[in-house]
């Protein structure tokens, strides 16, 4: 008998978040929405808008906030992760989750101190593994709020836990694809934010398209090399998860991590950069976890290392590229 969700707990109320919780209510099912905010619940619940996070979008009814942790698990069918990835530890350590519902993780990020991937972090707060699902895709929040179609790839190590979720979330505008291959799912949505730093960086530069297009596509090799050393499939990377969320990230204005990137080839400082934006931008933390991991593995990150030498006060942007045009030539692969 195929499990019924008909109830979502989502936790973490930021866009992603609450744009996830409108394509479920589309789906057909109750969502409860967690703010850490009760000033954010009152008005998602009053107003029907998380106006700082998605605005001028209208929630539906079936879209109820809360601010209290016990009340926004309490007979959930699944629950859904949308907080930091930095924040995920933290926040799991403090909730009494369900037994044996699903979890699904829209966080996007490599644990700093750690490295782990966020499934492993959510294993290590006691989520059973065969539990743990994640989704990941270009899926920009301010497009899925408007109700634009959108795709995204669900990935569990049991497949029947992935077309459960599937199910769960389709909508007349969303479409899930499935796979086992969580690894490569999450390390392309991790790595696809440090190169849309890049391509931002590039785009403030004053760059044209060539530089946009051969930043995005070595980063995508760099991507993949780094998800077939951790054990990734690495077809997984010309998909959805790879280069689909990669395309999306980098070319849309609306993506944090590229907006990011064009403020610093701007020449704004981080901080700066960092506060301007709405929203969390991901790659600002992730990227030096990126380049730690793909180190202690031996995985070339050109890209990615070059960011984070950026994003540290080593180079400005403009040293960036001259030290990219000058490394050593070879073989593309």
């Amino acid at each position: 008998m195929v499990p019924v969700i008909d109830h979502v707990a989502v936790l973490g109320a930021g866009g992603w978040g609450t744009a996830f919780a409108l394509l479920l209510a589309d789906a057909g099912r109750n969502v409860t929405l967690w703010a850490r905010d009760p000033r954010v619940a009152d008005a998602i619940n009053t107003e029907r808008r998380n106006e700082r996070r998605l605005p001028g979008i209208e929630l539906p009814v079936q879209v109820r906030a809360t601010s209290d942790r016990s009340a926004a698990v309490a007979d959930a069918d699944a629950v859904v992760i949308a907080l930091p990835s930095q924040t995920v530890r933290a926040n799991m350590t403090g909730w009494a989750l369900p037994r044996g519902v699903p979890v699904v993780s829209l966080a996007k990020g490599l644990e700093e101190g750690t490295g782990l991937r966020m499934s492993r972090v959510l294993a290590e707060c006691g989520v059973a593994p065969d539990q743990i699902a994640v989704l990941s895709g270009p899926n920009l929040a301010d497009e899925i709020g408007r109700r634009e179609p959108a795709s995204a790839v669900v990935a569990a190590a049991e497949h029947d836990l992935a077309v459960d979720i599937q199910r769960a979330c389709h909508g007349p505008n969303f479409r899930a694809y499935t796979s086992t291959d969580v690894t490569g799912v999450e390390v392309g949505g991790v790595t696809k934010n440090s190169i849309a730093i890049a391509v931002g960086m590039a785009i403030g530069l004053g760059l044209g398209a060539n530089a946009v297009a051969a930043l995005t596509t070595r980063g995508l090799a760099e991507s993949t090399r780094l998800g077939e050393a951790m054990g990734a499939d690495p077809l997984t990377f010309q998909g959805m998860a790879g280069m689909g969320d990669l395309v999306a990230t980098c070319f849309s204005p609306l993506s944090r991590n590229r907006s990011f990137g064009v403020e610093l080839g701007r020449g704004v400082a981080v901080e700066a950069a960092l506060a301007h934006g709405r929203g969390v931008v991901e790659g600002a933390r992730s990227t030096p976890v990126v380049a730690q991991v793909a180190g202690g593995i031996g995985v070339d990150m050109p890209v990615v290392s070059t960011v984070c030498d950026v994003l540290a006060g080593l180079l400005t942007p403009a040293e960036a590229l001259d030290r990219a045009m000058a490394r050593e030539l070879k073989p593309e692969r």
